[in-house]
């Protein structure tokens, strides 16, 4: 009985360190963020006169008319909701064509046999060790030569292939029985029919977190945008995407903090609704085929 009661007792005291640990580490994480939503809702002179102090992570209560100011002055003064319409319309558009193109590939590799199907899967494993970043100079020359560069779709067509969600689909497929594929056979269905009935029905999770990944990677995208696409010119609808927005109004002349705080809070709420709502099938999907190799 001591034995077991000692047991319990050790465990216990484990649950509880274990716990205590991942509080202070949430709490750790949280805090920045609790830190920019509540200065996104201060003016300057707020801001400033609470920095230092417990209040800076407080939000200012006493005077309620200024709470959502920041907000009104980011979203017409700065017209970050054009850029942020333009996030969303690449995203929309590379979400749609990487799924279909991504699982179509991983479909291939999965399910059918046919000369180099070995190298090709070389390559695929090769690539994803890859750094993205020695890729962007090669690619840049591609999309110049191909005559589509200063147009959106530069931005689109790039990121529709990815070795990492073909490997994905790859991995999926390989754990869906065969017996579905001969049974639609046996019908005479086609092998579209077959892929658009039988396979992506049956992988759906797979499906969620390739479509997240993929909205994720164009919405947080920087770098490759303002390399192809043109600069914003006066009286234009801007090309850029969201995230060349907030660097633009980091520089603007006597921009506020919680202007600034604010334009970060706009761009991090669909990322943050994403991860919220697609988080099950994110899990699911890469537990069931990502990581079985």
């Amino acid at each position: 009985m001591n034995k077991c009661s000692s047991r319990k007792a050790a465990k216990a005291a484990g649950r509880c360190c274990t716990y205590f640990f991942c509080t202070v580490i949430a709490v750790l994480f949280i805090f920045p963020l609790v830190w920019m939503i509540v200065t996104s809702t201060k003016t300057e002179v707020q801001y400033a006169s609470d920095l230092g102090s417990v209040r800076t992570f407080l939000p200012y209560l006493a005077d309620l008319s200024t709470f959502f100011d920041n907000y009104g002055r980011v979203l017409t003064q700065y017209d970050i909701w054009k850029y942020a319409v333009n996030s969303l319309a690449y995203a929309a558009c590379v979400v749609a064509g990487n799924v279909l193109v991504n699982a179509l590939a991983g479909y291939v590799m999965a399910k059918f046999r046919f000369p180099g199907k070995s190298f090709i899967s070389f390559i695929i494993m090769f690539l994803l060790i890859v750094p993205v970043e020695t890729t962007i100079i090669p690619l840049y020359s591609i999309v110049h030569n191909l005559g589509i560069s200063g147009t959106v779709l530069a931005v689109i067509l790039p990121p529709i292939v990815s070795v990492f969600n073909i490997f994905l689909f790859q991995q999926f497929f390989y754990n869906i029985s065969r017996e579905y594929i001969e049974a639609a056979e046996l019908d005479g269905a086609s092998q579209l029919r077959i892929f658009f009935s039988i396979m992506i029905p049956l992988s759906m999770p797979i499906v969620a977190t390739v479509a997240t990944f993929a909205f994720i990677g164009v919405w947080n995208d920087y770098i490759w945008p303002t390399m192809v696409l043109p600069s914003p010119q006066p009286g234009e609808w801007p090309l850029y995407p969201i995230q060349a927005a907030l660097t633009t109004i980091q520089s603007i002349e006597n921009v506020t903090t919680g202007e600034v705080m604010a334009s970060l809070v706009i761009t991090s709420v669909p990322i943050f609704l994403i991860y919220v709502f697609a988080q099950k099938y994110i899990v699911e999907g890469i537990g069931a085929g990502g990581l079985k190799i």
